[in-house]
């Protein structure tokens, strides 16, 4: 089958189909590879990136107490996660949304064509084998178009989405290892304040328990002169 012989006997609707499936194919190809490469970058920096941003979120917590602290914190890493998992997901509605009308289009471009080579044959009055077998065939061009720009949209797809996983794996974990590491520091922080409020309650009651021989030993000590 000749290509250009099938273009040139095709109508402006095919013509049309082909050039959206040709754009189709173009965009979800630079979509997917942008995607693949940006989702690998992320995942080898997320970890680091949470715990700059928790680092640099201490000194505004100097002053508050362990609650307030976990609570900061814990907003702190759900919005830096949420951000992370809204720039891991641009771009895969293109390659979902391709990777699902694609084939639906080089169908609808085959049934098309079939359609207009159908009709010219009628009006041409030839119905032999010759005649029909060879505008069918070159009208299934348009599946075969369909399901070539579906196929990398798919793997392109199911590739972003295992590397998106993992990097909210790693944005999880490093995100339980900060709360833990937050919560030591707050007990070491909180430690000696506990420490120095017991000794002084100690030391009251000591007091108190001697207050009743220091007055009796001043009651009874012989007065001068």
């Amino acid at each position: 089958m000749d290509f250009m012989h099938y273009w040139q006997i095709s109508d402006m609707v095919t013509k049309t189909l082909f050039f959206l499936l040709l754009i189709l194919s173009i965009v979800s190809w630079v979509t997917g590879i942008v995607r693949v490469i940006q989702s690998r970058k992320l995942a080898a920096t997320v970890a680091d990136d949470l715990r700059e941003q928790i680092t640099a979120k201490q000194p505004e917590l100097a002053g508050c107490d362990a609650a307030q602290r976990r609570l900061v914190t814990e907003q702190t890493l759900l919005k830096h996660i949420g951000r992370y998992r809204f720039a891991s997901e641009r771009g895969l509605p293109i390659l979902g949304t391709t990777a699902a009308i694609a084939p639906f289009i080089g169908l609808f471009g085959t049934v098309w064509g079939i359609f207009h080579a159908l009709h010219n044959i009628g009006m041409t009055g030839q119905a032999g084998l010759g005649q029909v077998a060879g505008p069918v065939g070159e009208a299934l061009i348009m599946t075969g178009l369909g399901i070539a720009v579906a196929i990398p949209a798919v793997v392109f797809y199911n590739l972003s989405v295992r590397i998106n996983r993992r990097v909210m794996y790693h944005a999880n974990d490093r995100a339980h290892d900060l709360l833990a590491t937050s919560a030591k520091q707050v007990a070491t922080n909180s430690r000696p304040s506990t420490v120095t409020a017991t000794q002084v309650t100690k030391d009251q009651q000591i007091a108190q328990r001697d207050a009743p021989h220091a007055t009796h030993y001043r009651s009874s000590a012989p007065s001068q002169g």
